[in-house]
């Protein structure tokens, strides 16, 4: 006589998925809680920094702190969000339960004292790290623990910006470059949404981008496309030109970070070399525009980003000076994300693109927030997507081509460097005859 398994089959489905949504529910707890803690921080050394201007002169002595913290501290910490990813490919040696401290403390710190650094990288460190933690409590195996690492890397990337969308693609797609990890997306969907509503619960308030363009639905010739055929070649050739930015970005960094271990013998004289470079920058700028995040300022007439999305609201040279500051300030040693320097960057050369062909300056400038950042992770998805979920969905079309021409023009020279090559792109392989190496090249 057989025996019917079904009752057992439908019992182990369902303390699957409780189990399961318990996990999930902890990580994006515990994750939208302490970025809630980290923007609440955050918010508050940047008002002591604007009121306290004295307080640059600091910021070489805060990265020989940072250096000997990690380096007495941290473990394998230092290694950031390259760390998460070489988890999730493979797992090693964990991801240690202080990072999530860590970097929070490192990353405050290089705010109070001036540095041009952003806030995802500490997001979703913690996230990762937070997620690490509970898997070892939760008793998870390699397999789940990948997946959990995901979840905690959606829901830092969902509740530090808002776009629970976004972050849950970002967290299958940053891994490797051409291929989305799809068998996770129920888990990075609950904890980035959970992670933003649990973060928004604690009161935190994200900033609001407006683009108040609308686009023309006709046209006095090839009537029958809906989209302004003359703003579409602005926004394709704006398009190249961010991709070309995001390299330049992820090239200048890791050239910057490689000469500076290779020509400063002493390790902990790295941050004071880069601490003084950023002070002397601030002199020759003759303004602290570029310093912090860059999103607002206690100075009415300052370039920002919140002032990028306006005429005459950026310098001609804005992003470049951004990129500057940015890849001084991360390459010697101090902690923050890479991300918001880029929104920065990208809206701010949007600006001028903008005033440059005639085209709107709000939607340029809404575009180089997301197309740069798009090139360099080489998450044009994610980044389309985070478009829409900020400034709504009237010029998705734009977002896409714009966020895919600069993942397709960046190269493979990612701001990641542990972030694999599944899919090379055709463009990189035509021009040097052979597809780069990045990461193991394994998925």
């Amino acid at each position: 006589m057989q025996t019917n398994k079904q009752p057992l089959h439908f019992f182990s489905i369902l303390t699957l998925i409780t189990k399961w949504a318990l996990v999930i529910c902890t990580i994006a707890a515990g994750t939208g809680s302490a970025v809630a803690l980290f923007l609440w921080l955050l918010q508050k050394v940047t008002e002591i920094r604007w009121n306290h201007s004295w307080l640059l002169y600091l910021l070489p002595t805060a990265g020989v702190l940072i250096y000997f913290v990690y380096k007495y501290w941290g473990k394998n910490s230092d290694k950031g969000n390259n760390l998460l990813i070489d988890e999730i490919h493979q797992p090693g040696g964990g991801v240690p339960k202080r990072m999530a401290p860590l970097v929070l403390a490192a990353t405050i710190t290089t705010h109070l004292f001036g540095g041009s650094a952003g806030r995802e990288g500490t997001a979703v460190q913690m996230g990762g790290s937070i997620a690490s933690g509970l898997g070892k409590w939760f008793k998870l195996n390699n397999a789940e623990t990948q997946l959990a690492l995901m979840a905690g890397i959606a829901a830092g990337f969902g509740a530090v910006f808002g776009t629970p969308v976004a972050g849950t693609i970002f967290a299958m797609e940053v891994l490797a470059i051409g291929h989305v990890k799809y068998k996770a997306i129920m888990p990075c969907l609950a904890a980035a949404v959970m992670g933003d509503i649990t973060c928004t619960a604690w009161g935190i308030r994200h900033t609001i981008y407006t683009i108040s363009f609308t686009s023309a639905k006709t046209q006095t010739w090839f009537s029958y496309l809906h989209v302004d055929v003359y703003l579409l070649g602005k926004v394709v050739l704006a398009g190249i030109l961010f991709g070309l930015c995001a390299l330049l970005f992820a090239q200048t960094a890791h050239r910057m970070k490689a000469g500076f271990n290779k020509l400063v013998p002493i390790a902990w004289l790295v941050p004071v070399i880069g601490g003084c470079m950023i002070i002397a920058l601030t002199y020759i700028t003759a303004t602290t525009d570029y310093l912090g995040l860059g999103v607002g300022s206690n100075n009415p007439g300052a370039f920002t980003l919140l002032s990028a999305f306006h005429a005459g609201g950026s310098g001609t040279w804005s992003w470049l000076w951004k990129l500057v500051f940015t890849t001084i300030t991360l390459s010697t040693g101090f902690k923050g994300g890479e991300v918001t320097p880029l929104f920065f960057i990208g809206a701010t050369l949007g600006n001028t693109l903008a005033i440059v062909s005639g085209a709107p300056v709000d939607l340029f400038a809404g575009l180089g927030f997301i197309a740069v950042f798009a090139g360099a992770t080489n998450t044009p998805l994610a980044c389309t997507i985070m478009g829409v979920e900020l400034f709504g969905g009237e010029h998705i079309l734009y977002y896409a081509i714009a966020c895919f021409l600069a993942y397709f023009f960046s190269g493979h020279s990612g701001i990641y460097s542990s972030q694999r090559i599944a899919v090379p792109k055709i463009m990189q392989a035509f021009f040097t005859n052979s597809f780069p190496k990045k990461g193991s090249g394994k998925n």
